[in-house]
């Protein structure tokens, strides 16, 4: 198998940080698929940021024939089930974001955006 990493975005990180990588397939392999590509997001648990994003290319390759060759069929198998199952996820958590979005803006609305509400600027000398 060959990769081929592109970097999007990097930010630096310092020494002690811990990572999370996350993988996402950005299609559902077929049959004929001789290449899968991957979204990666690079978390940084120290500064709870992204730390960098990028892009995994992926081909199988037949050194003997010296060519790409199509993904064997277990692997479509579990390609596809993954896939399926992130999107089953993107599902599920996207309306939860949805939800939760739509209820901090009801809260919003209770309470700072009513025509009545005022801005508290606040000061450190309260004499001035």
């Amino acid at each position: 198998m060959l990769m081929l990493l592109t970097w999007t975005t990097l930010k630096p990180m310092t020494w002690p940080d811990r990572v999370t990588v996350l993988h996402k397939l950005r299609l559902m392999p077929t049959q004929d698929t001789d290449h899968f590509t991957l979204d990666v997001l690079i978390l940084s648990e120290l500064h709870r940021r992204p730390a960098a994003r990028c892009q995994e290319e992926s081909v199988l390759y037949d050194y003997k024939k010296g060519e790409k060759i199509p993904l064997r069929p277990f692997m479509v198998d579990k390609f596809r089930e993954t896939f399926e199952l992130q999107e089953k996820a993107k599902e599920k958590y996207g309306a939860r974001v949805l939800d939760l979005h739509s209820r901090v803006q009801r809260l919003e609305k209770s309470s700072w955006d009513r025509p009545d509400a005022k801005e508290d600027m606040g000061c450190a000398n309260p004499n001035s």
